[in-house]
């Protein structure tokens, strides 16, 4: 699509007041100040207003909040032309990131969708059925076990990167086996599954791999219940503007906190699944998860700093 076109589509919701060198200046939307601070690049796919700060690395987030259904058809249709160069990826971001480490999966790795299993895989695929999995998240996640080696006693989470690629795995223990979660020695900053990934929906972040199969939605583990702005799953979400929905454990509610505060600044919309009753997602039914996901809490400035407040006791 030609930037005329482009520009026709953010002026039937945008209010165009004129063209500086490579930018467009619009009466912005989100503080509607007096005078035209909104500027969006079309070559760049960039907007910032420069009163109230609101910004973003892709202009179909405006389309998306302020543009009628027509309007985000329309600029749905092209989204795949728009691209971001790496020298502007790397302007916001730095280089990128290494590459990531060579990961095999255990030697004794059996699927647990063969027909034939012996008692290891059956007391195994039991365990999982025990944790309210079924036989069609096993095909989905491609889970296996181990009957012996390093990961013996382990129902084994492989981790597939965009390109199909494995690189990573969780190791969980079936058994009554004192270290419950056993990992490869490899770096933990991937996107877990992300070959499975749609990064234009919304995504759900949660801690654990239980937990985010527990979701049977666009979900990514954490691996843990921090993220920082070099993670790449935070990169990538910056990159796409894509939603995020934060359902960590309760007993994790500071750091949920940091990481929406993260998002807010870098203008990605976030959303508060509320898991409180609860140890964890994944000690929910599916049926519960998604109506709590349905309920969801949109978290914006306003709502983050009255929260801040609460929690601090002021």
């Amino acid at each position: 699509m030609s930037a005329e076109e482009k520009l026709d589509v953010l002026k039937s919701f945008l209010n165009l007041s004129h063209i500086s060198k490579d930018e467009y200046l619009f009466y912005c939307p989100y503080c509607e100040h007096h005078n035209p601070k909104l500027s969006i690049n079309l070559e760049k796919n960039v907007y910032k207003c420069w009163v109230c700060d609101a910004k973003g690395k892709n202009i179909w987030r405006l389309v998306r909040k302020f543009g009628d259904s027509p309007d985000k058809r329309k600029w749905r249709s092209f989204e795949d032309e728009v691209d971001i160069s790496d020298s502007i990826y790397e302007k916001i971001f730095g280089t990128p990131t290494e590459e990531e480490d060579l990961v095999e999966l255990p030697r004794e790795f059996v699927s647990l969708t063969n027909k034939n299993l012996l008692v290891g895989g059956k007391r195994a695929k039991k365990y999982l059925l025990n944790r309210g999995l079924t036989c069609n998240d096993i095909a989905r996640w491609k889970i296996g076990y181990c009957d012996g080696g390093e990961y013996k006693n382990r129902v084994i989470f492989p981790s597939f990167s965009e390109g199909g690629k494995l690189n990573y795995f969780v190791g969980r223990s079936y058994s009554d086996d004192w270290m419950k979660y056993k990992n490869p020695m490899v770096s933990k900053n991937i996107i877990f599954n992300e070959l499975d990934v749609d990064w234009r929906e919304k995504v759900c972040l949660v801690e654990g791999i239980f937990d985010a199969i527990k979701t049977g939605i666009n979900s990514i583990p954490l691996l843990g219940s921090t993220l920082n702005e070099r993670s790449k799953i935070f990169q990538k979400i910056i990159e796409n503007d894509t939603s995020v929905y934060l359902a960590l454990d309760p007993d994790a509610e500071n750091k949920s906190l940091e990481i929406i505060k993260t998002f807010l600044s870098h203008g990605i919309e976030v959303y508060k699944v509320d898991v409180n009753g609860y140890e964890d997602v994944g000690s929910m039914s599916k049926e519960i998860f998604m109506k709590r996901f349905r309920r969801a809490r949109q978290i914006t400035s306003e709502v983050y700093l009255h929260d801040s407040i609460r929690r601090s006791g002021g």
